[in-house]
């Protein structure tokens, strides 16, 4: 690691991020609560992160004049979602300090290079057979038995690019309606929970984790996520332990989200990586001493790592656009309710709009407040 990698970068300095969407918008909140300057590279003229940014460069991620400009203008860079293309990071780093690297970017772009290096790591996906080609389909049922998930390689997120295969006939058409792209073919595990950790490291491999999230998905879209989770603690630790570990095997710089599942019978399974803060992550912005998006800008500036201590439990609920106008009176009648917009100027169904969390004294009267809340805002 080169001293340049190593050395500090100090608030006054400017950040840079690639990706508007709301991830960036809580970043460049952070950034600039810290004293840093943030210019966000979005082809989208209204994205979220480049309306609040000291800065919007509206360009594709692509564009090599763009990216040149943005280089020159900024200390560090780094971005806030995975479909990034990574050539655009490996462009980048030729003239500024980047986080995470290309090649960890690329191996969270894809579930089978993933699940391969979970694996070098010692973690333990579900069980997969990678298919390429119509040749593969029939190894791929000799291998996975049913019930199992057609999933893309790539660019699948919340529930997108995803078939449940019921039966074994099954597999070909749905093959073919994902036009034939690479895909993994994974068990269907029978689920006690899905839990998701969080990992912060620096280039000097400074790493620490925060509390395990337990998150229940609706529709293939993470819904709440309460905090502490209902787990042993022994199986909290390997999941914490394992998030490490998969981390430093990567030599990973910034935030790391890990998510498993726990079997039925209580098996740690890792599901998937995503290099980057997490939506599951979004408790620690009113719960925990650091919030992700601070700890975001700490690791790319190669600074300590921040407390990830818990200060209450919480539990973290999404709003769509499904229900969009809420009642945001009724909402805030709950005075340890603590609501986060992410500025978008249209609702879709299924479009993040928004979170709530919930502080409470325990977790059950968490989740309590959590449901009689998100009720009332439903239509």
């Amino acid at each position: 690691m080169s001293k340049q990698n190593l050395a500090e970068i100090l608030p006054g300095a400017t950040l840079g991020v690639l990706g508007g969407g709301q991830l960036g918008r809580m970043f460049c909140v952070a950034a600039r609560t810290l004293g840093y300057h943030v210019i966000v590279l979005d082809p989208d003229e209204g994205s979220p992160a480049g309306r609040i940014a000291d800065e919007h460069i509206k360009a594709n991620y692509l564009d090599e004049a763009a990216l040149d400009l943005l280089a020159s203008r900024c200390d560090a860079v780094t971005t806030e979602f995975e479909n990034v293309p990574a050539e655009s990071l490996r462009y980048l780093a030729k003239n500024t300090r980047v986080s995470p690297s290309a090649d960890a970017l690329e191996v969270a772009q894809n579930r089978d290079s993933e699940k391969r290096y979970a694996l070098k790591a010692g973690l333990t996906p579900a069980p997969y057979y990678f298919i390429q080609s119509e040749a593969d389909i029939n190894k791929a049922i000799a291998a996975i038995d049913v019930p199992a998930i057609l999933k893309s390689a790539t660019l699948g997120y919340d529930g997108k690019g995803q078939v449940v295969i019921n039966q074994l006939e099954e597999l070909l058409p749905a093959y073919e309606s994902m036009n034939r792209v690479d895909c993994v073919l994974e068990k269907k595990i029978e689920l006690a929970l899905e839990i998701s950790v969080i990992v912060a490291r620096n280039a000097r491999g400074e790493a620490v984790s925060y509390p395990i999230a337990e998150n229940e998905h609706r529709n293939g879209i993470l819904h709440q996520s309460a905090v502490p989770a209902r787990v042993d603690e022994s199986v909290a630790e390997k999941a914490r332990q394992q998030a490490i570990d998969l981390a430093e095997s990567m030599d990973y710089v910034g935030i790391l989200a890990v998510e498993f599942f726990i079997s039925g019978e209580g098996e740690l399974l890792f599901n998937e990586m995503a290099p980057r803060t997490h939506n599951s992550g979004h408790y620690t912005k009113d719960a925990c001493v650091t919030s992700q998006f601070e700890q975001q800008v700490r690791m790319m500036c190669g600074l300590k790592p921040g407390e990830t201590r818990l200060i209450s439990p919480v539990v973290m609920v999404n709003m769509l656009g499904d229900l969009w106008d809420p009642d945001w009176r009724a909402l805030l009648a709950h005075p340890e309710i603590k609501l986060h917009l992410y500025g978008k100027k249209e609702a879709r169904p299924g479009r993040k709009m928004g979170h709530f969390n919930v502080l409470a004294d325990d977790v059950e009267q968490a989740l309590a407040v959590a449901k009689m809340a998100f009720e009332e805002l439903e239509p």
